[in-house]
């Protein structure tokens, strides 16, 4: 039992148990029944590029997620493409920010506090959907973690005139500038950080530190979100903001504040609330207020503020294991991993859920089954929208012996993600020479209606000349058979 171990040590304990816990998370169905949806296939497609054509194509697109196609590039040179390399640095990323929540929460309310923070923090439904995700959301989390763990340890330190704190301050400041070039709406962390100096009063060398440390990595996130300002037709497909797209942050911050309650905070005092509860409320509260501006509500932009609820989690359940403690020593030490056991049947239906294909839109690696299975070679293939092409840069070999007749330049040439494809009467001029095409769209409970001249002119040819044969519908991707009439 945890609570017969000495205190001396349990240090080791209270960042390796969360860790072990947040990885067997992450492993459990990593492969998702071999599945990889449309953003993971972005991310397949373009880190199977070389280097060069990767910073060819950041110029037209994506370079917010530059840093980390080109971080994948590298891992899947080295052990390979597959589900496992795909989705294996978010699982380890978020182990690393379950420890440092477990570490931050144990300096600031005790080891219970720190070891239930950093078991929750696996288990936020939120978390578990990253956690298996082939995107850099939770690398973002890791970092956040980490910027915050070495906040709290230079705000918690007795000041000395001999002590050395610049290399946390770079420390610091490398944590917020690589998350930044991951994403940079990460940079909400700094102000998030501001508050916690506020609620703890720091003295004015700490803020003028901070300050100093904070601009660096803004300056050096600068020209990224610049540049990348100028590819915001990547985000046109975000609605605009509506009040029930708030209820869900309105419940994770009542939740907070429960937690936050429990722990009885004080001004002026450095504490789990303090740290926490501006991690959590301020990214939130200001992606609200970005998107009245432009519409950017995902929740995936400030999934490190998660990180602030499993602080505060665990903050609640110190305070109830030290509540019981003068009733019951015995048990109040069963008190922490009971809640947890009981959390894991409680969300054991997410948990499932979040580990199947049909918790994601689609699957591209489905659909090109299919395509294998009802391809015949000569055949032409469509896609619609061209962006549905990302099935066959994932799996190409299930395309083998298919003419792609709308494409005139491949992505890689192109340096874009789903290349270019060529005018509506060239499309319609090699339909026309073909007596078999496979069309690979949306399934109907998913597709959009689209207005581009191009996928007008593939529809408007395979309902005059050509006549359905087969049709299959599978993880949201639907692929159909015609023949020439």
């Amino acid at each position: 039992m945890l609570c017969h171990i000495p205190a001396a040590r349990r240090g080791p304990l209270v960042w390796l148990i969360p860790s072990l816990w947040t990885l067997a998370l992450g492993l459990w169905g990593l492969s998702r029944q071999d599945s990889v949806w449309r953003d993971e296939a972005a991310t397949w497609q373009v880190a199977g590029r070389s280097a060069g054509e990767i910073l060819d194509m950041l110029g037209h697109v994506d370079a917010v997620h530059g840093l980390y196609y080109l971080l994948m590039h590298g891992l899947f040179e080295l052990f390979g493409a597959s589900t496992t390399t795909l989705r294996l640095p978010s699982v380890l990323a978020v182990a690393a920010a379950a420890a440092c929540v477990a570490v931050i929460g144990r300096r600031l309310a005790g080891f219970w506090a720190g070891l239930g923070g950093g078991l929750a923090l696996g288990l936020l439904p939120a978390v578990q959907f990253h956690l298996q995700e082939g995107r850099p959301y939770a690398l973002v989390a890791a970092g956040a973690g980490l910027s915050t763990l070495v906040l709290v340890s230079l705000l918690s330190e007795a000041p000395g005139p001999r002590r050395r704190v610049w290399p946390r301050w770079t420390a610091y400041t490398a944590a917020v500038l690589v998350c930044a070039l991951l994403n940079w709406l990460s940079l909400l962390v700094l102000p998030a950080h501001a508050v916690t100096l506020w609620w703890a009063r720091a003295g004015r060398r700490v803020w003028l530190r901070w300050a100093a440390y904070g601009a660096c990595a803004v300056a050096g996130a600068l020209p990224l979100v610049l540049f990348s300002r100028s590819q915001s037709d990547q985000v046109s497909w975000i609605p605009p903001l509506t009040w029930h797209m708030m209820i869900g942050p309105a419940i994770l911050l009542a939740l907070g504040g429960i937690c936050a309650l429990a722990d009885r905070p004080r001004a002026g005092r450095l504490s789990a609330t303090a740290v926490g509860l501006p991690l959590l409320a301020v990214p939130q509260l200001g992606l609200i207020g970005i998107s009245l501006v432009q519409p950017l509500f995902l929740d995936r932009y400030v999934l490190f503020s998660m990180l602030g609820l499993a602080l505060l989690i665990g903050a609640g359940l110190g305070a109830a294991v030290r509540a019981a403690r003068p009733l019951s020593p015995r048990r109040a030490g069963l008190l922490v991993p009971g809640a947890i056991g009981v959390s894991v049947l409680a969300l054991l239906p997410v948990e499932l859920g979040k580990r199947a294909p049909a918790s994601r839109v689609d699957d591209v690696l489905a659909v090109a089954g299919e395509v294998a299975r009802l391809g015949r070679p000569g055949d032409a293939v469509l896609f619609v929208p061209a962006a549905r092409r990302d099935t066959a840069l994932v799996s190409p070999q299930a395309f083998a012996g298919l003419a792609d007749v709308a494409l005139e330049r491949s992505p890689v040439a192109s340096a874009t993600l789903k290349g270019e494809e060529a005018d509506p009467a060239r499309i319609r001029e090699a339909l026309l020479g073909r007596s078999r095409v496979l069309l690979v769209t949306d399934a109907a409970k998913v597709a959009k209606p689209s207005g581009a001249a191009r996928d007008a002119a593939k529809a408007a040819v395979l309902k005059e000349r050509f006549t359905v044969v087969e049709d299959r519908q599978v993880r949201g991707r639907r692929v159909t058979v015609y023949e020439r009439r």
